[in-house]
C-alpha cells in the first residue's frame, strides 16, 4: 500500500531535521578543527600548568569536559573525541576530570618535551621534609580558589601532630607568604586556636601583588575560614589588595611584611625561621610562596642600571616617558597594556615569532592599543642598555631605540636554591600526575578563580 500524504509530510519532517542536525554538527566540527590550527599556529597549544592529558582510546566524545571546563575556548570536541585546544588557556581549574564517565583524562605537570618543577608533596602536602608543608602556587596550583582551599586543608594535615604543651615563644605555624594560600591557613590557624606567624618578602596579596595596576582578577566565591564567603566575580588588584587587608585586620592575623626570609633550619620541636629582621620558632612551617622567586635577568651591558625593573606596579609615573617591555607573556603583554594606557610611549620587544600563552583578553586589548602609543617588535631582543637609549637586535639588524625605562618581563626561577638549602626536594614532570591532590571542586563553589 502506497504511503499516504500525512506519513510522507511526517517522513519529510525528520529527514529535513535530520539533514539541520547533521548540518549543524558539521560546522562545529569545522569550527572546532579551525581553533585547534589556530591555535597551534599562534603557539598556544604549550599547557603552563596543571592540564588534562585525555587517552583518545578511552574517550568517547560526550563533550562532559568542555561543558565543565569555565575556560569557554580551552577544550573541544574534534572529530568525536575531546581534544586540549587552546592548551596555553588552561589554568587548572581541573573541573573537566571527575565527570569523564570513562576515565580518559588525568591530570599532569609538564609536557614530553617542557618540565615543570615543583617540590615533591606526599598526599597531605607534605614535602621531603617532615614538619613543611606547601600549599598553592609553589605547588603548581596558583588559582586563588584553589590555593585558599590548599592553605585551610593543609592546616587540617599539620595540626593532628602539634604539641599542645610547646615551650613559650614557639608558635604553631609559620607562615611563608602572604597570598591567598597563606591568608587562608592563618584564618584555618584562628578558627583552629593555633598561633601563627606570617612572612612575606614583598607584602600583603603574594603574586597579586605583582600584577599591573588595575588588573582584573577572576575569581569564584571562596567560604574563608573566620571571615566568611569572599563573593568577587571581578575584582581589581588594589581592591583585592584592600579587601586582603580588611581580613588581616578583622582576624587579627600576625602578618610580618616586608620580610625576607633568608633560612628554615630543624630543631628540637620544630623549625628556626631566619629572616631579615631577626628569627622565629615554629612547630610546622607552611610555604605558601610564590614560583617566581628570582626574576629572570636579560644578561646584557648595562642591566644593573636602575631603569631596568623586573614588575610594573605603578604605570602612571611613567606617563610621557619612553619604555621598553620585554617579554612574550601575559604579564609583559598586561604591563605593555598598562604603560600605553597611561600616557607611556612604549615598545613591546620579544625574541618569538609571535606572542604565546597570552589570555584572549590581553591580546585583543593589545591589539585595540596598537600604533603610536604602542609598538611591537618581534623576534627582536635586548643587546645593550644605556642611559637614554637600548639597543635592539631584530634578525640581522640592529638599531637603537630612544628609552627611559626597562621592564623585563621574563619570568622568574623557582626558589631552587631556597628550596635546597633547607632541604626541601623537587622534581621536573614531564606530562605526570602531581601525587597531592587537586582539591575537590565540590569543596569549594565552582566558577572561574
Amino acid at each position: 500500500m502506497a504511503p499516504d500524504s500525512t506519513t510522507i509530510m511526517v517522513v519529510a519532517s525528520l529527514a529535513s531535521v535530520a539533514a539541520a542536525g547533521f548540518g549543524l554538527e558539521h560546522r562545529r566540527q569545522r569550527a572546532a578543527r579551525g581553533d585547534l590550527f589556530r591555535a597551534q599556529s599562534l603557539g598556544n597549544d604549550d599547557p603552563p600548568t596543571l592540564y588534562p592529558r585525555i587517552e583518545p582510546s578511552l574517550c568517547v566524545g560526550c563533550g562532559g569536559c568542555v561543558t565543565a571546563c569555565p575556560e569557554k575556548d580551552v577544550l573541544r570536541v574534534v572529530d568525536g573525541r575531546a581534544r586540549l585546544v587552546n592548551a596555553s588557556h588552561c589554568v587548572g581549574h581541573g573541573e573537566c576530570k571527575p565527570v569523564c564517565p570513562t576515565g580518559a583524562l588525568e591530570l599532569v605537570f609538564g609536557t614530553a618535551t617542557r618540565g615543570v618543577q615543583i617540590p615533591l608533596l606526599g598526599e597531605d602536602m607534605q614535602t621531603s621534609v617532615k614538619g613543611i608543608y606547601v600549599a598553592g602556587e609553589l605547588g603548581g596550583f596558583g588559582l586563588i580558589r584553589t590555593a585558599v582551599t590548599q592553605g585551610v586543608q593543609v592546616v587540617g594535615h599539620l595540626s593532628a601532630g602539634l604539641d599542645p604543651k610547646r615551650e613559650a615563644g614557639l608558635v604553631d605555624v609559620a607562615i611563608v607568604g602572604a597570598g591567598p594560600a597563606g591568608i587562608a591557613a592563618a584564618l584555618a590557624c584562628r578558627e583552629r586556636g593555633l598561633s601563627h606567624a606570617i612572612l612575606d618578602q614583598d607584602g600583603l596579596g603574594g603574586s597579586v601583588h605583582h600584577y599591573p595596576r588595575r588588573k582584573l582578577v577572576m575569581t569564584a566565591p571562596v567560604k574563608l575560614p573566620v571571615i566568611g564567603l569572599m563573593n568577587f566575580r571581578e575584582v581589581s588588584k588594589e581592591e583585592l589588595i584592600a579587601y586582603w587587608r580588611d581580613v588581616v585586620r578583622k582576624a587579627d592575623l600576625k602578618l610580618h611584611a616586608p620580610t625576607r626570609v633568608t633560612s628554615i633550619e630543624s630543631l628540637d620541636g620544630g623549625f628556626r625561621i631566619g629572616f631579615d629582621r631577626g628569627e622565629l620558632r615554629a612547630q610546622r612551617v607552611v610555604l605558601a610562596m610564590g614560583r617566581r622567586g628570582t626574576p629572570r635577568k636579560l644578561g646584557v651591558p648595562g642591566e644593573e642600571s636602575e631603569k631596568v625593573a623586573y614588575r610594573l606596579l605603578e604605570p602612571e609615573q611613567f606617563a610621557d616617558r619612553r619604555a621598553i617591555v620585554v617579554g612574550g607573556g601575559n604579564s609583559a603583554v598586561e604591563a605593555a597594556i598598562s604603560l600605553a594606557e597611561a600616557g607611556a610611549k612604549t615598545l613591546l620587544s620579544y625574541r618569538g615569532d609571535r606572542l604565546s600563552r597570552v589570555a584572549p583578553a590581553n591580546a585583543k586589548r593589545l591589539e585595540a592599543l596598537r600604533g603610536p602609543s604602542l609598538g611591537i617588535l618581534l623576534q627582536s631582543e635586548v643587546c645593550r642598555i644605556e642611559k637614554d637609549r637600548v639597543l635592539l637586535r631584530a634578525g640581522s639588524a640592529e638599531r637603537w631605540a630612544a628609552n627611559d625605562q626597562v621592564f623585563a618581563m621574563i619570568g622568574g626561577d623557582l626558589p631552587t636554591k631556597f628550596l635546597e638549602k633547607i632541604g626541601v626536594a623537587t622534581k621536573t614532570f614531564f606530562g605526570e600526575a602531581p601525587r597531592a591532590p587537586l582539591p575537590a571542586a565540590s569543596a569549594v563553589p565552582g566558577g572561574r578563580s
